[in-house]
């Protein structure tokens, strides 16, 4: 029987497949430096929260599979899983619905002022209704970045209620954009000029990290609105704060920030025209269902010596650890 941490305990659909291959040991810790007699034991390790790093990994020499209960895995190292031979599971397009509906919902909230309408409605501030801020999305022109399973759907999503869409992404073409009913753009600065809703759809990584800093928000419509649930780090934060308070931009939707869970004295919790949410596009009952036993099921396959095909790193499987 296989001993296999969790971070933090899947919901039933990972759990319960899981239990059957041997104990788990649930940390309800996302850093695994805390638990590092744990590890010693460990051949499975399943991260919902927190990180894996080299440290720790060499710190589980019976460590055979990570798993990722999602799509994302930034939080991984996946240089040092690839020295030691360990395939780092993941769970594609489990969640992308779930994220394409929440970025359309943090668009129609921005342009309808819910959340400052709810505020002051509740407050007995009728006139709030006379503010001047709603707007249609209707007619607007929506520019995403990153065309990928979730960019797609997006923009699938946009063109249902009237949007014209664009898109950047220097991974995809020009016919595979077009494809999909969209404007191909080759460069940034050309959608941040002409979108009236910016969203992000992209991983974050070297080249992503900081890639919407103060002077690519300086380019956008003053009438504009930003859309973030990819990763916290693709935004400059200070930068999106001040754009948020000098007026730059008209507004912006976040469900990722550089620090999760967020600190109520973080400055963005009183920048004026933004909405975050705790990281939660990804949380629907049916994403969760769907990541957890997809986790469950790469990492059984892996611990029973299989090559299992959705992991993070393929490239893993030419490790001399595999070819023995």
């Amino acid at each position: 029987m296989s001993k296999i941490i969790m971070t933090q305990a899947l919901c039933a659909a990972g759990y319960e497949p899981l239990a059957k291959e041997g104990s788990i040991y649930v940390a309800n810790d996302g850093n695994p430096s805390n638990y590092l007699e744990q590890l010693k034991e460990a051949e499975c390790i399943v991260v919902r929260i927190g990180h894996m790093n080299r440290r720790e990994m060499e710190a589980a020499p019976k460590l055979r599979v990570i798993g990722r209960n999602g799509i994302g895995y930034d939080s991984i190292d996946i240089a040092a899983a690839n020295d030691l031979g360990i395939p780092v599971v993941i769970a594609p397009h489990c969640n992308a619905d779930s994220v394409a509906e929440h970025t359309l919902a943090l668009m129609f909230a921005l342009a309808s002022n819910l959340v400052q309408c709810h505020n002051e409605a509740v407050k007995g501030n009728f006139e709030i209704r006379n503010s001047g801020k709603a707007f249609e999305l209707q007619g607007k022109t929506v520019g995403i970045i990153g065309f990928g399973d979730i960019g797609k759907r997006v923009g699938k999503l946009c063109r249902a209620v009237g949007m014209k869409v664009m898109a950047y992404d220097p991974y995809t073409t020009r016919e595979a954009v077009e494809a999909e009913r969209t404007v191909y753009c080759p460069e940034l600065d050309r959608l941040l000029q002409n979108s009236d809703v910016v969203t992000i759809h992209t991983p974050l990584n070297q080249e992503t990290r900081g890639l919407l800093g103060k002077e690519e928000l300086v380019r956008m419509k003053p009438t504009a609105l930003l859309i973030n649930c990819a990763r916290g780090g693709i935004v400059d934060e200070t930068a999106l704060l001040e754009a948020l308070e000098q007026g730059t931009i008209a507004g912006a939707g976040i469900d990722v920030t550089v620090e999760e869970p967020l600190r109520q004295d973080n400055p963005l919790c009183a920048a004026p025209n933004l909405i975050i949410s705790p990281h939660s596009a990804a949380q629907t009952k049916e994403a969760t269902i769907r990541a957890a036993s997809m986790c469950a099921e790469g990492c059984i396959a892996v611990l029973h010596g299989q090559r299992w095909p959705n992991v993070a790193n393929p490239e893993v499987y030419s490790h001399p650890r595999w070819n023995s």
